[in-house]
């Protein structure tokens, strides 16, 4: 866990290093649709873009405004620093506003990036999930990722190298849910922030260098016995926008609150679920369809498909055991403050779920503040629960 941690303090990180060393490309993108498996076909590995220790971005504030999500603002202030010049491509998608327009200063200027090759190219997602929409997002990544790695780069690209590519994603895939499995134990043996390490650096480093370390950890998981005495009061879930901060969680266990799921972009739920390539698909068609009908993402405003994410966060409660949910949003996020204010009232309404809901910045910056409103959240749930067991209320 400490070499993990480490690991997470530059994006350009010492197993990033070890595979360019080696020759291999590396491919940045900032979300889940992007498929991360098309980014590890032969020759590459991705890297999903974070801005670790991230001060005031002020540089990115005069391109951007102060007025956008930080996150977008934390990675353009991060590639002016030289951050990214690692990179040999960003393969972006036209998805969250903030990201596009930091993905698009990427592309508009390239001075900020210290790689003569580096280029971005953008996907078009839908905002749909039928099977026009599939189709669509098909011929979206065959012609803005698969032909642009092959053109440009001289990436293998067969339906054959997709399929070698989805068997390795898979694996990882699986190491990550079964060391998630021991987070729905009565009493469970990996805390919310050790969960949180693995599955991050399975986003940050390279597939082949971190996979054997995961092994690793899950065969420690194994053998590992549950603390007598835990010091966490009540288990939640945590669910809402982008979250790749791994000391957020830390700060919600220091409060008394054992974090047992992550339904967050750059969380583990549904992102690590398994591909399966259905008879008669090709192996593209494949991708396509499990990215997009997987999605949890709050593009999708249909009414039917906001209640099933609803309906989800609820299953996610029930099988991981959880006393209560949090819900975060970054702030000036446009999409999860529709949907936070939504599962603020619909999850307490429809599920019996308490909810904590908060709005936050991409960095700790009010931790105080935080650490009162989840003490408050415990204590209220911890309430609840006494209240229940006495049959009041």
């Amino acid at each position: 866990m400490i070499k993990f941690e480490d690991l997470l303090l530059e994006a350009h990180n010492d197993l990033v290093r070890q595979a360019k060393d080696e020759g291999k490309l590396a491919l940045g993108y900032t979300c889940y649709f992007m498929p991360e498996v098309l980014l590890n076909l032969p020759g590459c590995f991705s890297v999903r873009l974070r801005a670790p220790r991230s001060a005031s971005p002020d540089m990115a504030t005069y391109y951007m405004s102060g007025r956008t999500c930080m996150y977008g603002r934390a990675l353009m202030e991060r590639a002016l620093e030289g951050g990214f010049n690692f990179l040999d491509a960003q393969l972006a998608t036209e998805t969250c506003t903030v990201t596009c327009r930091f993905q698009e200063h990427l592309q508009m200027m390239p001075e900020l990036i210290d790689n003569p090759d580096f280029f971005c190219e953008f996907t078009d997602v839908p905002f749909k999930k039928n099977d026009n929409s599939i189709l669509h997002y098909k011929d979206q990544l065959q012609a803005h990722v698969l032909d642009v790695l092959h053109d440009r780069l001289g990436v293998d690209t067969s339906d054959e190298a997709i399929r070698k590519a989805i068997e390795e994603q898979n694996e990882i895939n699986r190491v990550i849910m079964e060391i998630g499995e021991y987070r729905k134990l009565d009493n469970p043996t990996i805390t919310g922030f050790e969960f949180s390490l693995c599955q991050l650096v399975a986003l940050a480093c390279p597939h082949y260098l971190i996979l054997p370390m995961l092994k690793e950890t899950l065969e420690d998981l194994k053998t590992r016995e549950p603390d007598p005495n835990p010091n966490y009061r009540i288990k939640v879930v945590v669910a809402g926008s982008e979250n790749d901060d791994p000391y957020f969680v830390q700060l919600i266990e220091q409060c008394g609150a054992l974090v047992v799921a992550d339904r967050y972009c750059y969380g583990s739920l549904p992102g690590r679920g398994i591909i399966e390539i259905k008879e008669g698909e090709t192996a593209l068609e494949a991708v396509a369809r499990h990215y997009l009908m997987t999605s949890q993402c709050t593009r999708f405003m249909e009414q039917h498909v906001m209640r099933q994410r609803k309906e989800y966060l609820a299953d996610i409660v029930k099988e991981y055991k959880a006393d209560g949910i949090i819900i975060e949003q970054m702030k000036f996020c446009e999409y999860w403050s529709y949907e936070r204010m939504i599962d603020t009232f619909v999850l307490r309404r429809d599920y019996g779920i308490p909810v904590c809901s908060i709005e936050k910045e991409y960095t700790n910056n009010a931790t105080g503040q935080l650490r009162t409103r989840f003490q408050a959240f415990i204590e209220s749930v911890e309430l609840k629960k006494l209240q229940e067991e006495r049959g009041v209320g």
